[in-house]
């Protein structure tokens, strides 16, 4: 028998024909573990630095995030004049954050609320 033939069973994957029975359970915990690391990818801090809350809300997802965000020092005054105002940063920040836990969660996302609870600074090295 030559291979062209039918010899070995294809090894794909193949979609069911008809809808798969059971259910499909995420934890509140895991959702949590995966909103606070994208919430904290994008506003640039730790992930220990940040905190979030998910509720239902609407037939969706309502998310609180409590963060610090990153500024440049006092001493770099060209990447002052240049930095987006906080306002700004954080309403892209809502927006941004909205789609990206939309496509993770597979969830509508109804509202995003943003806390900015202080700054990142970065440190001043000591020049001796």
């Amino acid at each position: 028998m030559s291979s062209a033939t039918g010899g070995a069973p294809s090894h794909a994957t193949v979609a069911p024909v008809a809808p798969v029975g059971g259910t499909v359970r995420v934890r509140p915990r895991a959702l949590e573990k995966a909103v606070r690391a994208a919430s904290a990818d994008l506003a640039g801090a730790p992930r220990d630095g940040v905190s979030v809350d998910i509720a239902e809300w609407g037939g969706g997802l309502t998310i609180r995030v409590a963060t610090k965000l990153p500024i440049p020092g006092l001493e770099q005054s060209e990447e002052i004049r240049h930095e987006t105002p906080i306002f700004e940063r954080v309403r892209a920040m809502q927006i941004a954050l909205a789609e990206e836990l939309a496509r993770l969660t597979g969830r509508d996302i109804r509202r995003v609320s943003v806390t900015v609870t202080g700054a990142i600074v970065p440190e001043r090295k000591r020049v001796r």
